[in-house]
């Protein structure tokens, strides 16, 4: 029977390049792999055909051969593998899904943390010193982190000879896996350390000072390097990273380095003009209302904002001015408020040119309807 052209099998055009065609074998070899279907001939000799066509096309001068003469051109090769194993081939495709041959470090670097702390307002834009407690994993005292009893050490592991990783057989298939005794570390403990237990580390409760500085907002992070968990093995510990959020403030809302707050002011001060005491973060301030002033106006008090952690200038403090309507009035004020709006009527849309000029539209609105 004539053999398939390799390109042709692996499903790929000639001239893809070598990564492609990796990428192509690793799916069929997936796909038909005999473990993945046992008893099934024909998916084995789809694999074994995949195998020997990235065998050729993956070897530069097997593949310019093959593209030159074809089958012809590997030299009597076409029967079979021109070299090498299944073993070989499937190391070299699946190498860094099952280890590849490559040691596991015994060294570790120490998990990083993370601490989610409240700030007020108050503390987040002026900045703050603030104490922290947290639960870590530190590095053993007694054992010095190596989770042996004092005075021996860690031996090499029996099973994978300080390899960290042994070769386990699967068919034709010979796969390096992480050694299941060590656990990669090359090393078992025979004496552990009391203190410990032989994991090299404990539990304990750090307590840290944090520096916040001015501006943070929510969402920032503030980064400690090394107070996050004790490495493995004498290696370097994690970092710690603060996670920063702001509690809502009962008077002021931020935005980015502006500061919002509402100002309710009585009817007659809005009308008539007046002053008026406002909060800032630094203490109070006069703000002073001008005649005829609206529900909604914005009174912008520059530099009273927020200035920004990463740089810029200084913000502003936005305050909404909203007019209250007077409540539980006497029958006298009520009589009064009755006087006084009998007054605006005779003057028409002067006094109230918005309202004049909305009930208008609203009544032109529905003449046109009725035409």
């Amino acid at each position: 029977m004539a053999k398939r052209d390799y390109y042709e099998v692996l499903g790929v055009e000639r001239g893809t390049s070598e990564a492609d065609i990796k990428k192509a074998y690793r799916r069929l070899a997936m796909k038909y792999h005999p473990d993945r279907n046992p008893d099934d001939d024909s998916a084995a000799e789809q694999f074994k055909e995949a195998s020997e066509a990235y065998e050729v096309l993956s070897d530069p001068e097997k593949r310019e051969a093959y593209d030159r003469f074809g089958h012809a051109g590997l030299g009597g090769a076409g029967a079979g593998f021109a070299g090498g194993s299944f073993s070989d081939i499937f190391s070299d495709v699946f190498g860094d899904i099952f280890g590849g041959g490559r040691g596991r470090s015994s060294v570790q670097r120490g998990a990083d943390l993370r601490y989610n702390l409240e700030l007020d307002l108050e503390q987040a834009v002026s900045g703050d010193n603030v104490e922290i407690h947290l639960p870590v994993l530190a590095a053993c005292e007694p054992c010095d982190g190596s989770g042996a009893k004092p005075g021996t050490k860690p031996k090499t592991c029996p099973d994978c000879s300080g390899a960290g990783q042994i070769r386990v057989a699967q068919g034709f298939f010979s796969l390096q896996q992480t050694c299941p005794r060590c656990r990669g570390s090359g090393t078992v403990i025979t004496d552990p350390c009391t203190s410990c237990g032989g994991r090299g580390r404990i539990e304990k409760r750090k307590t840290l000072a944090v520096r916040i500085p001015a501006g943070v907002d929510t969402g920032d992070r503030i980064r400690l390097a090394g107070e996050g968990e004790a490495g493995f093995n004498g290696g370097p510990p994690g970092d710690l990273y603060v996670q920063i959020a702001v509690r809502e403030h009962p008077i002021f809302v931020r935005d980015g380095k502006n500061l919002f707050c509402e100002v309710p002011i009585d009817f007659v001060d809005a009308a008539l003009g007046g002053e008026l005491e406002v909060p800032t973060l630094d203490g109070r301030v006069k703000l002073k209302i001008p005649a005829e002033t609206q529900t909604g106006k914005l009174f912008r008090l520059r530099g009273k904002g927020v200035t920004p952690v990463r740089g810029g200038g200084v913000g502003d403090l936005l305050c909404r001015v909203v007019v209250e309507t007077p409540v539980n009035l006497s029958e006298k004020q009520r009589q009064l408020l009755r006087d006084f709006q009998a007054s605006l009527a005779d003057g028409g849309a002067t006094h109230s040119p918005k309202g004049s000029s909305w009930f208008k539209g609203v009544k032109d609105f529905f003449d046109g309807l009725t035409r």
